[in-house]
């Protein structure tokens, strides 16, 4: 796509999205095409971001897994509202999500942690993400300990840790241009339930 055009773009961002996503992945030239940085902030406003991994969307938003007690599960939870961003260097472009957050089902969490490898899952118990911790040692001896303890099967997913579904209000596609001139089209959710599109200047 030479220029990013609202009479070529889908009126529909999640389907622009995932047009998007499927460009990237045909390109086959980014390790984590699916990487994306999370934004959160603390009930105070301070913010913290930090990279995760897009686990699925569809019509309803963007998901992703965590510990429910790290830093990001605790702001979430005094504040539930996010701002994701993907960046794919090479292809020159980026999309901004922003919206509320809601906790998926503890179905839907027990089916995406039981097809992750079983060291994740083992990992998943044995670390308090986001807590101090006094050697690497001491983590390392966690994990053993845990591995003793549930084994290497059916690792059972903890009360803690689950999914989480970012429910779109805005939804940015920024294509760069070499004269920095660049094309940034805004979705933005109507009353209605539609999506206003708006060209934003670079």
């Amino acid at each position: 796509m030479a220029g990013l055009r609202e009479e070529d773009v889908d009126p529909d961002p999640i389907r622009q999205f995932a047009a998007w996503l499927g460009d990237v992945l045909a390109a086959g030239t980014l390790s984590e095409p699916y990487a994306m940085t999370l934004a959160t902030a603390d009930a105070d406003g301070r913010p913290s971001a930090r990279m995760v991994l897009l686990r699925g969307f569809d019509d309803h938003g963007f998901r992703f897994y965590t510990n429910y007690e790290s830093q990001k599960g605790r702001e979430l939870e005094a504040n539930p509202r996010a701002a994701l961003c993907f960046y794919w260097d090479g292809l020159g472009r980026q999309v901004r999500v922003s919206g509320s957050v809601e906790r998926l089902s503890r179905s839907e969490s027990e089916a995406y942690f039981g097809s992750r490898q079983v060291g994740s899952r083992l990992s998943a118990w044995a670390s308090a993400q986001s807590t101090v911790v006094d050697s690497r040692a001491v983590l390392e001896a966690q994990y053993r300990d845990v591995a003793a303890r549930l084994g290497d099967v059916d690792v059972p997913l903890p009360a803690y840790w689950g999914g989480y579904l970012v429910r779109p209000e805005t939804i940015e596609f920024w294509l760069g241009r070499a004269d920095r001139l660049h094309d940034r089209l805004r979705y933005r959710r109507a009353q209605s339930g539609g999506w206003i599109i708006e060209r934003l200047s670079p």
